[in-house]
């Protein structure tokens, strides 16, 4: 099981710890991969070095002075998840080339990149020992040189190659059909289902770059993907068992 972790849902450090402890308590049923996000601590790093936080198209421009603070920021915060899970190990797209990428477009975007591959073969090692991996959305290029990459796309992508299901754990409870109606929360929807709701218009801004990452990794091979809140405690559990937010299949 793959868990996508988002910044915004990590902004309380009393429920980052809650929910840490409910991803120990899955991993007593099932291997876990954690991969997170950063936003607000980026946010703080970037401010207090006077770097400018500008977006191009959702995607965060980051420039080789911001691509640093990213860093920084990321590797603080996954070693602090890494200890709130307990037996679990921090990573980075460094490590052993865990995670393989590409720019996007470096006059658009700057250090802003899609993950190529993942090194399965290291987090597979590490879930036999007994060890959760938490991979911070970092990726290196051919030159061994970091750059950004979304973390919804970073855990879609560990999620295809893994050929695991993925809850994706962030500030929304789910895809609306009317947001933010809590009637219109969509408990199950297909491919097809989201591709035409992104045409019509209600599933749109934050959520799209969620489900895209969704369908990339079902298009992989995992056999589902689940938008759930990461806000409250006991949505995890509920989610992995279809009760909570909203499952995507093929």
């Amino acid at each position: 099981m793959i868990i996508k972790y988002g910044g915004n849902a990590m902004k309380s450090v009393e429920l980052r710890r809650v929910v840490a402890r409910e991803i120990g308590d899955l991993r007593r049923e099932l291997p876990v991969v954690v991969v997170h996000g950063g936003g607000p601590v980026i946010e703080r790093e970037l401010t207090v070095r006077g770097i400018e936080s500008r977006f191009v198209d959702g995607l965060r421009f980051t420039s080789p002075e911001a691509m640093d603070a990213v860093e920084m920021a990321l590797c603080k915060l996954n070693k602090e998840l890494s200890q709130d899970i307990g037996d679990a190990v921090g990573l980075m797209g460094r490590d052993s080339d865990l995670l393989r990428g590409e720019l996007l477009d470096r006059t658009r975007y700057g250090r802003v990149g899609q993950v190529t591959g993942v090194n399965t073969a290291l987090l597979h090692t590490l879930l036999a020992a007994g060890i959760t991996p938490v991979l911070g959305c970092l990726a290196v290029d051919a030159d061994g040189e970091v750059m950004n990459v979304n973390a919804d796309t970073s855990a879609g992508a560990v999620a295809g190659a893994m050929q695991q299901g993925i809850v994706f754990l962030t500030d929304v409870a789910g895809v609306y059909r009317s947001f933010p109606d809590p009637a219109s929360l969509a408990p199950e929807l297909t491919h097809a289902e989201v591709v035409q709701g992104m045409e019509d218009g209600w599933i749109a801004g934050g959520m799209i770059p969620k489900v895209g990452a969704a369908l990339s990794a079902l298009d992989a091979g995992a056999p589902f993907a689940v938008i759930a809140s990461g806000m409250q405690a006991g949505v995890l559990a509920a989610a992995v068992a279809g009760s909570a937010g909203t499952r995507l299949i093929p």
